[in-house]
């Protein structure tokens, strides 16, 4: 059919103008738009869709029952080698005699197959039942030895010993003298040391390389030795515990961030003293409020401080001994949740106080350690219900908090001859370590591990030929720190269980010193200068040390100072002035001038044949050079009176 319109379209596209076409630039001017139906167009969109999952969907269909077929035909010729012929009846599947062939492959079984009657063989046909097993598929057995050995492995991984990183150790010179205090931020990024030679360095795991040298070193507390040194919980900031009696807090870098006021040493009762007035013993920060700290000190106080008040301390607390006198803390250290505060006391007490109550205490043991023995550490344990003590009287013991009266355990015969020994519990909370004290040529320090529960040495590490004095064992780089007599600070490690730390520097190759950046000038840079005095831009260091080989003055090589006299228009190594050079000289001088007429006609000859100073200035008024004639001394001598010839 024809359809209306069409015509007068077409009519009225013929009967265009054709310069109409040419002014407006295309020759379709005027026709009418196309005109698009979406939802017809969505519907046959439909339609092809359902078409094609339908092919899809028969596909998959004509497949599953392929798979089937193929199953039902490898059990019926499994049952009829193993049940009698005329126990089976079968319905053709096909009407006519020419397809009964075919049809024998499609007939199925009436009923449930009869049990096999006599021993029956195994073919390889039985291996093809069902589809085929997964790779990787194991018998019940073979299962069984793998859960066996899966267990063993975790067995060995949960036993404590397995988890200590000593496969591999780096070794940092801190100097010469005992490292008395080890301190590691939160992140596990930067090391602190600090020794008995006053300085404290500063080490960056992650900017060192295998030379491993600390970037930073300093002496914040002057000619006094470092006792205690502690990253804050935040680990901006850095507690630096001294000898003198005003304790320190550093920023990460180094530069003084608050230091604690000096108590009046003449107030008999130092509750009312603003700051401690002897030497500190020890100090720590609070683990969870990051502007709190903690100090004790031989003025028989532990004292709490705030970061942002340095006039004066925050709390008070007074160790008593059971007269009721005063007894100097040695030690002090937070509980996990900073609720506690517990000092070691040189009578050989432990006391804990509540942190809100400073008067009397809420836990103590008057005989923890030896009387007049100095308890070198507290530390609790990660699930706070443990103390750990290392005491002056060569004990390490472990409290329960909640009956503080007699020790879990504890081991005898582990020397300390340092205020300052450590011990730490595991990551784990299953072992605990500390260090042993050895004198000079005594054999070797040792880090000995001991099973927290039963107190059983397990495992020991032989340190260095001296004393080991810190140790610390950070839980988040599984990483173990030593600090020792020597002045060494060794870093144990493992490639596999240990994180970042001291793996991150080790696998960095030592840095090539450029001497080219030595010799090269500053280049100053000035860009709106005069090209006339512009400075030529450096392209690389390389090329201007070949400049300079070439330049004879700045190759030159530098004079060797002067030994002796000086020569050469130089000024030996005596003084630099000239009154002290002629002073010198003259007890020096070994030209023998005794004559002089004979030292000045020496150059008699050269001065005739060649005349340069004087001759050319009497070359007119005496040509002939005329020199006065002096009598020989006999001939003085004889002319002299008598007196002047007898000697006195």
């Amino acid at each position: 059919m024809e359809q209306p319109g069409m015509d007068s379209d077409a009519d009225s596209v013929a009967g265009l103008d054709p310069e109409l076409a040419a002014t407006m630039g295309f020759s379709g001017f005027g026709k009418k738009a196309r005109t698009f139906d979406f939802n017809a167009m969505f519907e046959q969109t439909r339609r092809t869709a359902v078409e094609r999952s339908r092919k899809i969907l028969e596909e998959r269909e004509k497949e599953a029952a392929q798979k089937e077929k193929d199953i039902g035909s490898r059990r019926d010729s499994v049952n009829l080698t193993t049940a009698p012929s005329h126990t089976i009846a079968r319905i053709p599947s096909g009407g006519s005699d020419s397809s009964e062939s075919e049809a024998s492959s499609d007939e199925e079984l009436i009923g449930p197959p009869l049990p096999p009657q006599g021993p029956v063989e195994e073919s390889e046909d039985d291996e093809l039942i069902g589809p085929p097993l997964p790779p990787g598929y194991k018998g019940s057995e073979e299962e069984e030895e793998e859960e066996e050995e899966e267990d063993n492995m975790q067995e060995e991984d949960e036993h404590p010993v397995k988890k200590i990183p000593d496969s591999h150790e780096i070794t940092l010179h801190h100097g010469t003298k005992t490292v008395s205090a080890l301190g590691l931020d939160p992140s596990g990024a930067r090391l602190i040391t600090g020794g008995y030679d006053y300085d404290v360095r500063f080490w960056d795991f992650a900017g060192m390389d295998a030379s491993l040298q600390a970037f930073r070193s300093l002496q914040p507390c002057e000619c006094h030795q470092i006792r205690s040194l502690q990253y804050s919980s935040t680990g901006d900031v850095i507690l630096v515990v001294s000898g003198n009696s005003q304790a320190k807090v550093l920023d990460r870098d180094g530069f003084p961030v608050m230091e604690c006021v000096k108590g009046d040493q003449y107030i008999v009762d130092m509750a009312n003293t603003k700051g401690h007035t002897a030497m500190l013993n020890s100090g720590c920060w609070h683990p969870k409020i990051k502007e709190e700290f903690l100090t004790c000190s031989n003025d028989g106080t532990v004292r709490t401080w705030d970061v942002n008040n340095d006039k004066k301390h925050k709390g008070v607390f007074k160790p008593r001994s059971a007269q009721g006198k005063r007894v100097i803390p040695t030690s002090c250290t937070y509980n996990r949740d900073g609720k506690l505060i517990a000092a070691g006391c040189q009578d050989g007490s432990i006391q804990i106080w509540d942190r809100n109550m400073n008067v009397h205490t809420k836990f103590h043991c008057r005989q923890a350690h030896a009387a007049g023995t100095d308890t070198s550490c507290l530390t609790f344990s990660y699930d706070g219900t443990a103390l750990a003590s290392r005491g002056g009287d060569d004990t390490l013991k472990i409290w329960d908090v909640r009956k503080f009266k007699t020790p879990l355990n504890s081991v005898a015969g582990l020397p300390s001859f340092f205020p300052m020994t450590d011990c730490c519990f595991s990551p784990d909370d299953k072992l605990l370590v500390t260090g042993t004290s050895v004198k000079k040529g005594g054999g070797h320090g040792k880090l000995i591990f001991f099973e927290r529960e039963t107190f059983k040495k397990v495992y020991e590490i032989d340190v260095t030929d001296a004393s080991v004095v810190r140790c610390l064992w950070h839980p988040k780089l599984n990483q173990i720190m030593v600090g020792t007599g020597n002045g060494l600070a060794k870093v144990y490690y493992d490639p596999i269980k240990s994180q970042r730390g001291a793996k991150l520097c080790v696998v960095k190759t030592k840095r090539k010193e450029r001497q080219a950046e030595t010799l090269t000038q500053d280049y100053i840079i000035t860009p709106h200068a005069l090209p006339m005095f512009r400075e030529p831009r450096q392209r690389s260091t390389r090329k201007q040390l070949e400049k300079d080989r070439l330049d004879p003055m700045k190759s030159h090589k530098p004079e060797p100072p002067v030994a002796g006299p000086g020569r050469g228009g130089r000024v030996g190594t005596h003084g630099g002035t000239l009154s002290s050079y002629i002073v010198k000289n003259i007890a020096l001088d070994k030209t023998d001038d005794s004559n002089p007429r004979e030292a000045i006609l020496r150059h008699a000859k050269e001065a005739e044949e060649n005349p340069y100073w004087v001759a050319p200035a009497y070359s007119k008024t005496q040509p002939t050079a005329v020199f006065a004639e002096v009598e020989s001394d006999e001939d003085e001598t004889d002319d002299k009176p008598e007196w002047k010839k007898r000697k006195i």
